[in-house]
């Protein structure tokens, strides 16, 4: 029974986790002209998509405030030819995209968990070599493969490996220093219907 119970879980992420179709692979040269840090501290934000209706994970992400800020969507189905991306990677991540981001996974049934870490220059420089170098996840690998890079970065080695989202972002929650906030929308729709309507500036 527990195996079977198991079964469904499984079945229920790889769903959630399903690849919108994509878009052209970026070039070097429009990621680089795209490049945005947000001022401040280097940062490790970590996104839970969590369902409404049964508290359960549907998908893990992770934004990079180094010299750059990126979000590491790793199987994502955020796709806005505004935005460049090449191997899960999203790049040019200003404070308008990064709202048209969380507005197009927060919906009725569904709500944004962000969790947020100060790191060091060196940490956020690992992570963002990690993600680039990653490659496109496989459909339902979003958590492992965001917690693959974390693992890997030095003073998050802890973590367990998981391929739960709600796991993954348990884990974090008891970690010193997380800033937790939550995002809801009541809309309705898929995460499609939500990237149709982000207008971002030209």
């Amino acid at each position: 029974m527990l195996r079977l119970g198991a079964a469904f879980l499984l079945m229920a992420f790889l769903a959630a986790c399903a690849q919108a179709p994509a878009i052209p692979y970026a070039s070097d040269e429009r990621v680089a002209a795209s490049a945005y840090r947000e001022p401040g501290p280097n940062t490790f934000t970590i996104f839970t998509m969590i369902s409404n209706r049964t508290g359960r994970g549907a998908h893990s992400a992770l934004m990079i405030n180094g010299s750059q800020r990126v979000i590491f969507d790793p199987a994502g189905s955020f796709v806005n030819e505004r935005v460049p991306e090449q191997e899960d990677v999203l790049y040019g991540i200003t404070p308008a995209v990064l709202a048209g981001y969380k507005s197009a996974h927060a919906r009725s049934t569904f709500h944004v968990v962000s969790q947020t870490f100060e790191v060091t220059p060196e940490q956020a420089a690992i992570a963002l070599r990690l993600a680039a170098t990653n490659g496109a996840a496989a459909r339902g690998f979003c958590t492992s493969a965001a917690t693959d890079v974390l693992r890997n970065v030095p003073g998050f080695s802890d973590i367990g490996s998981t391929m739960f989202p709600r796991r993954l972002m348990e884990q974090l929650a008891t970690r010193p220093g997380v800033v937790e906030e939550k995002y809801f929308e009541d809309d309705e729709g898929g995460i499609v219907e939500g990237i149709a309507g982000i207008v971002l500036p030209d």
